[in-house]
């Protein structure tokens, strides 16, 4: 079980050096998280970051228990005039041990798979973290919250980098990282994955 934060800071660290170097134009780039641009991500990950068990029940009630609303609202406070500026924000929270509720392996997959849907769409490469990746397809596999469980049931998942298989069913395999991306509804990750399993999952990513 992933239970180290030493992981879950390098990434953030990983990801704060790219943002470094990034124009502004870059932060203006629309990300994988739909509706949101690179700015955007970056401010959900500096505020998720900051959350606790109470501040994030709090924010959910106030949202009318709506997760977008509350999302939405999370972005507008931790968005600050300039990227420079929101990158400092982020940077303060590197190092945070604070947590939602939910399991540990969450904060690896919200710095993992963001950080992704800020890279991807910027052509930024980031090396895949052996070992780690595996139980956060899993999660996916079983969480009924997120919708990770109604999009793999069926499947069985293979990585070709990794050298792990979960689940049963139509065969897809790729890179641990496309799948965990394809697992949390990241259409753009399906064309780095191949096998017979994959048509049904683009249908359930209502492509």
């Amino acid at each position: 079980m992933i239970s180290d934060w030493h992981t879950v800071h390098q990434q953030r660290q990983a990801l704060a050096d790219d943002l470094a170097s990034l124009t502004d134009a870059q932060w203006a780039t629309p990300s994988l998280c739909q509706g949101w641009d690179v700015h955007d991500v970056v401010a959900h990950l500096t505020g998720s970051a900051g959350t606790t068990h109470r501040s994030f029940w709090l924010s959910l009630i106030r949202s009318g228990f709506d997760f977008d609303r509350a999302n939405a609202r999370e972005v507008e406070t931790e968005r600050a005039p300039t990227p420079a500026e929101t990158l400092q924000r982020f940077e303060s929270t590197i190092t945070s041990t604070r947590t939602p509720p939910g399991p540990f392996i969450t904060r690896l997959i919200e710095i993992v798979v963001h950080g992704e849907d800020i890279r991807r769409p910027l052509g930024i490469e980031h090396a895949a973290l052996p070992s780690k990746l595996r139980e956060a397809v899993a999660y996916f596999a079983q969480d009924r919250l997120s919708g990770g469980k109604k999009r793999l049931t069926g499947l069985e998942l293979t990585a070709t980098d990794e050298g792990f298989t979960l689940g049963s069913g139509q065969m897809i395999a790729g890179p641990a990282l496309s799948l965990l991306l394809a697992a949390s509804g990241r259409p753009a990750a399906l064309h780095d994955l191949r096998g017979p399993g994959v048509a049904l999952l683009r249908s359930r990513l209502n492509l």
